[in-house]
């Protein structure tokens, strides 16, 4: 039964998919009541952030502009929609304790109004990357496209962590803390504001080819910037997704109806 319960909670959570993306707008646009630029705030700050690191990364690492800015610029925009949706993740269930314990309603509603909300934030901030690839004199190849397959596979992804992640938060609220600090360590693992290529002979490449955040950021960053990502990569995240959905099934479904006396 823990397969078929979980398995349940989850098709009426897609067919009544109106809930989700409702909460969703509706918690993005209560953040910016009242605000005249809104959502795009974000944007202002994202790309003020990609600015300055780029140009003193740039610098330090003597790296091309035209190559170093919209690598950065495509990293941390990808990389604040990952760091975000895993970081509200662990708090899903908790901020919708409320809601949860008065309305009966799918639990993975909840997940799906995080990813959604955070789609709406990460859609406001691909408007930089255009802008950057200009600036710089960057052209824009049709491999871009695969942009679009890479991030459904880095949602579906993300889906299955943000719900272990709530679930096992419910129960073990420290754990949100862990998970935040698992999130800045894994920042400067990552090939977000380095490049491979810059690290000194000898490193072993099992440092980035066994970590998932840089096979989820290249599906995406990759063919913004004109190149396609490795067969290794698609291979990593499929896999991934599948062994990854088989446990979140096993766990929500152990555990589904412990979560609203956790809260």
């Amino acid at each position: 039964m823990t397969f078929s319960d979980a398995a349940t909670d989850l098709s009426e959570a897609v067919r009544k998919y109106q809930l989700a993306t409702t909460f969703g707008w509706q918690d993005v646009a209560q953040r910016y009541r009242r605000s005249r630029i809104g959502a795009f705030w974000l944007t202002i700050n994202m790309g003020v952030m990609i600015g300055a690191l780029g140009l003193i990364f740039g610098n330090l690492f003597r790296a091309p502009m035209q190559e170093f800015l919209p690598f950065v610029g495509c990293g941390l925009i990808v990389w604040g929609f990952i760091s975000t949706c895993l970081s509200d993740g662990c708090t899903t269930f908790i901020s919708a304790e409320g809601i949860i314990l008065q309305v009966r309603m799918p639990l993975f509603t909840h997940v799906m109004r995080t990813l959604w909300r955070n789609i709406i934030v990460f859609a406001h901030n691909l408007v930089i990357i255009p802008v950057v690839l200009i600036i710089v004199g960057a052209p824009i190849s049709w491999v871009a496209i695969l942009a679009l397959p890479g991030f459904v596979i880095v949602s579906l992804n993300l889906l299955w962590m943000m719900l272990v992640f709530a679930t096992i938060c419910a129960r073990f609220r420290d754990m949100t803390q862990v998970m935040q600090n698992f999130l800045q360590v894994a920042f400067y693992l990552t090939p977000i504001i380095w490049q491979i290529k810059t690290l000194p002979e000898g490193v072993p490449h099992y440092l980035f080819d066994a970590n998932p955040f840089y096979h989820l950021i290249t599906l995406i960053r990759a063919p913004l910037l004109g190149e396609m990502p490795s067969s290794a990569t698609w291979l990593y995240a499929i896999v991934m997704l599948a062994v990854g959905w088989l446990f979140a099934l096993w766990l929500f479904g152990r555990f589904r109806k412990r979560i609203p006396y956790w809260l």
